[in-house]
């Protein structure tokens, strides 16, 4: 299917737009639709075939003529294209920008958001979570940008367990966290996420061949 033109957006743009009261115009100055309407500041859209960084840049450049700017791109096809679409949404409330889709077939326009500053809402529970991975990591083993296996607190607690049971044999959980320090060496290995520990008997662990084979790693 051929990528639809900016073209073919006008249209239907400048219909919503007119339906809200508005004078509208294209390719003004910089801007690809202008719409005038009095006692209110001027709004602009700025029209692409797709969400792109480009159109995201001219948007915020828009901004210095007023704080009404607008995105209007195709509606999506697919879950996959919805989902996309969703986080472009999510982009543009944080740089401040309106969105709006528009259904090629008929010319419906949707409203997805309307410029407004953008106060994101912290969440404490991220940010002790981050707080506590990073104080609990010993050391800086990873390197920025890394793909693949990261090293983290969690996994590091693991390493020190199969390492001491590596060494001493099977032991009960209560002691591996006198040894080690991990307080929750009884529950991680419990739950045994890498596969590296194995229950012997009643509240004694040791390691699975998996476990001694990371140990050789």
């Amino acid at each position: 299917m051929a990528k639809p033109a900016e073209t073919e957006l006008y249209a239907p743009v400048k219909a919503w737009l007119e339906g809200l009261g508005y004078e509208v115009k294209s390719e003004v100055g910089p801007a690809d639709v202008v719409a005038l309407r009095e006692g209110a500041d001027p709004a602009i859209v700025e029209l692409k075939a797709g969400f792109s960084l480009t159109l995201l840049q001219q948007a915020v450049a828009r901004q210095a003529i007023t704080d009404l700017v607008y995105v209007a791109v195709p509606r999506w096809s697919g879950k996959p294209g919805w989902r996309a679409f969703k986080g472009n949404v999510g982009l543009c409330k944080r740089l401040g920008l309106g969105v709006l889709s528009v259904r090629l077939k008929d010319g419906f326009v949707q409203l997805h958001a309307d410029p407004s500053p953008f106060r994101p809402r912290k969440s404490k529970v991220k940010t002790a979570r981050l707080l506590s991975e990073f104080e609990r990591r010993e050391g800086d083993p990873n390197t920025g940008g890394t793909r693949g296996k990261v090293v983290t607190a969690y996994r590091q607690d693991a390493e020190k367990l199969a390492a001491f049971l590596a060494k001493e044999g099977p032991m009960k959980g209560a002691a591996l966290v006198k040894a080690t320090g991990v307080t929750t060496a009884t529950r991680m290995m419990a739950i045994n996420h890498y596969g590296w520990f194995v229950r012997v008997e009643r509240g004694v662990y040791g390691l699975t061949e998996e476990g001694r084979a990371a140990q050789e790693d």
